[in-house]
């Protein structure tokens, strides 16, 4: 177990430790992983009070991946993750407010209380949300890309998506047009060497993540997630290799979440042993020693820098609690719908040629009503005859079933005349 996590992460480009940023630039990358981590936490122990519904998935472990990449980044840029985006939104400059809301399902949050833990979006800083369907935002990635390329903007879209979807069908149809049209977009594969509770061995044939893209000419390279500054080098490359000569390529983060895939996940899946080496290449406090270390920041700076992340995220829940829910006659407001009606349609019943709210069933068009009713006075009646095969027998609805005793008395009439 421990060669293979070794092997992960190191054995990868230059060895030698990359420099430190200025006290200033330091101090800002450790308190904005100290915010990620601090507010983490906190909405673990929030979704465990029942503050927060639905899933929630923490990445507490992944805050070099995320800040390191973030902090890269122009603010015209955009940035697309998964469904693991409160630390996204954070990085980008949404306020721990704002996030916490959201997790509450409040109407402050960033998205109105509607989107929860998977769906964080803020449109003003350029992230464009997180997204439930894994590999689902592979492909709005590069329509970003796209619309940039042809309004001619300066901009790059970097798209971070987890292991597991570099196996989904949407990854090779996204790296052909990302190729095809040379799209500004840098794909950063975060890879915390599982997807769900399958091991990258068992749901990968490839593990090598940065050579997936390969074969549509998309280079790649592999570098160590848990080290800011490797992050933000790499990062930085692939932006601009993006914004100068618009071609795109793949980065592999190996990293690793300390905590399960989502909070209600056993981690029956690995050894307790696993965790506690990785913990011991936590991101944060690496950073945090080197800093001190070689002087770049004093043991007091960081211990101030641990408690204003904890300050901030104290008044995030407060602000939370304090933010009232969306009222229920707003629920079909800011859905996307293209429909004469105001507001969504929560359903579509399409069970006859005039579609109509699925909702709202005691209001169907009359054909609609006519075409139900009969097909349940049909489905009421007794048939112990046994169902033609068309197959065999022909299509009933162009005519062609043919009795089967008909069948027979011609067949018999034709043998007696032979």
């Amino acid at each position: 177990m421990a060669d293979r996590v070794v092997a992960a992460v190191e054995g990868q480009g230059d060895p030698a430790p990359r420099p430190l940023p200025e006290p200033a630039v330091a101090r800002e990358w450790l308190e904005a992983m100290l915010l990620i981590r601090h507010f983490e936490e906190r909405a673990g122990e929030m979704y465990a009070k029942a503050k927060i519904g639905g899933f929630l998935h923490l990445a507490i472990g992944e805050e070099a991946t995320i800040v390191g990449a973030a902090r890269a980044m122009r603010d015209a840029d955009y940035l697309v993750s998964t469904y693991r985006s409160h630390g996204h939104a954070l990085a980008r400059g949404t306020s721990p407010n704002a996030v916490m809301a959201e997790l509450f399902g409040r109407v402050d949050g960033c998205s109105r209380g509607r989107g929860g833990s998977m769906h964080m979006f803020d449109l003003e800083r350029r992230f464009m949300g997180g997204y439930g369907i894994v590999g689902g935002n592979l492909p709005i990635a590069a329509g970003l890309a796209l619309a940039s390329q042809y309004k001619g903007e300066d901009a790059v879209t970097v798209c971070m998506f987890g292991d597991g979807a570099s196996n989904t069908g949407n990854f090779g149809e996204t790296m052909n047009l990302a190729a095809l049209w040379t799209l500004p977009v840098l794909f950063l594969v975060e890879n915390n060497l599982y997807g769900m509770g399958t091991s990258i061995e068992r749901h990968s044939a490839q593990t090598d993540l940065s050579k997936k893209a390969e074969g549509y000419g998309i280079p790649g390279t592999r570098i160590d997630g848990m080290d800011v500054l490797a992050v933000r080098k790499a990062v930085g490359k692939g932006l601009k290799k993006a914004r100068e000569e618009e071609r795109p390529t793949l980065i592999e983060v190996v990293t690793y979440r300390y905590r399960g895939h989502s909070a209600a996940d056993p981690e029956v899946y690995r050894e307790r042993e696993e965790v506690e080496e990785w913990r011991e290449k936590d991101p944060i406090e690496s950073f945090a020693r080197r800093c001190v270390a070689e002087g770049v920041l004093g043991e007091r700076e960081v211990q101030q820098a641990r408690e204003l992340a904890e300050e901030e995220v104290v008044r995030a829940v407060e602000f939370a609690e304090a933010s009232p829910e969306p009222p229920l006659d707003t629920m079909y407001e800011h859905l996307y719908a293209l429909t004469k009606y105001p507001g969504g349609w929560y359903a579509v019943d399409e069970r006859s040629p005039e579609p109509h709210r699925g909702e709202q069933e005691a209001e169907m068009p009359a054909a609609a009503r006519e075409l139900a009713e009969a097909g349940a006075a049909y489905a009421e009646q007794e048939d112990d005859a046994p169902r033609p095969n068309p197959a065999i027998q022909g299509d009933a609805q162009e005519g062609h079933i043919q009795d089967e005793a008909v069948n027979a008395g011609e067949q018999g009439a034709l043998e007696g005349n032979g």
